[in-house]
């Protein structure tokens, strides 16, 4: 009798908690993981996959990135989702405020969210949620009807929008941010941020473990000032430059401040996102130490560690946090091997060719910040991981697992029984070679370019359904939108 809707045969199984990477197959029923054991029949599926002796990972919950930043995000919803199923990636949680680019609107996001989830309907092909940004005061006292109402239960402060644009040098604040005439976007916001996602912790017990801030960490005083010195001393151009620009010790200093502030409103559950040196890592594993009763979650991203300033193809990775020189991206890998990094995300921002690159072309300071990049999450990590001693179970929990705990997504995250089908087929053993023109994403360019990844994904399914395969993604998007938690 017919019990299983798919049957995957032959795979290796790699989970965050086992050993080793066991021969087995995997029945799929109703959209979740139903029966994992070697020597299933192929006669108790109505269909069967030969994983031809594959990898086969939990789906990647990439939790940071930036739809609707540069393009209509209708537009990036349906085309970045492309190069999510690439990439072996299930689900996406992508940032979202108000005020220039993104919506480009300021007021509620009782008015501005619902537009949001009317752009993405529909149009993704892999499931996805939101991360929202406090950005007046107005929203801080929406977050619990944001909780409650949505599902959205993970927000985010930009420290650096203190005084310094998206792109570098000062900006008109409440212009740029769309915020009324007589706020600041400073520090005393970013408290206050803080106290009101505690204070919703407190109103929602039951969900509060999945209740979280995350922040990026630059400090806009140095910034604003570094970047006014590189530009006069005129001796670094490019990538170099604009590292030097934004200098590591601004997300250090950056890092310590979102400590102590965590630590002042008693908010224990803080996101370091993107930290992309040595300086940054090391501070936030000072305030870890500092104050043990906040439990600090640290982020890198693939960019940071497979490309340098030197190694990027041009200026076209340019990106907030900068590229940073070799010996920074030593230091994270060695932070990431030792366990002291949470996961890894791509912070994928697809900024096409014409907007990208400013005039002229060449100067990184006109350039716009951020490139796209989750479809090389998955290879690029697996790919390296060898190399650097990382064992295949640790970047399941790096790219499934874990962020899928931290953001309220109890479907997601492993290949075990109950949980969602989303799992992606991954050849350790092919390697390929970066080509912008390959990509399912709307960029025509990567700052990857030529870059050797060791290992390739060969299929991706969400709930049970391939959306990817033979290097196309195939059927109708369907992909959705994912109040949190998720239950399973």
């Amino acid at each position: 009798m017919t019990e299983l809707d798919l049957l995957i045969k032959n795979v290796r199984l790699v989970n965050h908690d086992a050993p080793d990477t066991p021969t087995s197959d995997i029945g799929v029923k109703d959209g979740v993981f139903h029966r994992i054991a070697p020597g299933i029949p192929a006669d108790a599926a109505r269909e069967v996959v030969d994983g031809k002796g594959l990898h086969a990972f939990p789906g990647v919950v990439d939790a940071h990135q930036h739809w609707g930043i540069y393009n209509p995000l209708s537009d990036d919803t349906a085309n970045e989702s492309r190069a999510c199923a690439q990439g072996g990636v299930t689900t996406a949680l992508t940032y979202m405020r108000t005020g220039q680019y993104y919506m480009n609107r300021g007021g509620s996001y009782e008015e501005v969210f619902p537009l949001v989830l009317e752009s993405a309907e529909g149009r993704s092909h892999v499931d996805y949620g939101f991360h929202l940004a406090p950005m007046q005061k107005s929203h801080i006292e929406e977050i619990p009807e944001l909780i409650d109402r949505f599902g959205v239960t993970s927000f985010k402060v930009f420290m650096f929008y203190g005084s310094h644009g998206l792109h570098g040098r000062s900006a008109d604040q409440n212009a740029f941010l769309m915020i009324p005439p007589d706020e600041r976007y400073d520090l005393a916001h970013f408290e206050f941020v803080m106290r009101g996602v505690q204070a919703a912790r407190r109103r929602f017990p039951e969900l509060a473990d999945t209740i979280s801030l995350s922040l990026h960490c630059e400090t806009a005083e140095i910034m604003t000032a570094y970047t006014r010195l590189v530009e006069e001393e005129g001796a670094l151009d490019g990538l170099a430059a604009y590292s030097a620009s934004r200098p590591p010790h601004s997300e250090g200093l950056a890092v310590t401040i979102a400590g102590y502030l965590a630590a002042e409103t008693e908010l224990p559950t803080i996101n370091l996102l993107h930290l992309s040196s040595r300086k940054a890592i090391e501070a936030a594993m000072l305030m870890a130490k500092t104050f043990p009763q906040v439990d600090f979650r640290r982020e890198v991203t693939i960019g940071h560690l497979l490309a340098n300033v030197e190694t990027a193809s041009g200026i076209g990775g340019k990106v907030n946090p900068p590229l940073r020189p070799q010996e920074d991206v030593d230091a994270l890998w060695e932070h990431l091997v030792a366990g002291h990094v949470d996961w890894v995300v791509s912070d994928h921002a697809c900024c096409k060719e014409e907007t990208k690159f400013g005039d002229p072309a060449g100067d990184v300071f006109a350039a716009k910040s951020g490139f796209g990049g989750t479809e090389y999450l998955l290879p690029g990590l697996a790919g390296a991981a060898s190399a650097h001693g990382l064992p295949l179970q640790k970047v399941a929990e790096l790219t499934a697992w874990t962020p899928a705990r931290r953001f309220g997504l109890h479907t997601k995250g492993r290949i075990a029984e109950g949980y969602d089908a989303d799992l992606a087929l991954v050849d350790t053993s092919r390697s390929w070679t970066v080509e912008a023109a390959d990509s399912e994403s709307a960029q025509e360019y990567t700052p990857l370019q030529g870059l050797e990844v060791g290992a390739s994904v060969e299929s991706t399914f969400l709930r049970g359904r391939q959306i990817y395969a033979d290097g196309k993604v195939t059927g109708v998007p369907q992909g959705r939108y994912l109040s949190r938690p998720t239950h399973r």
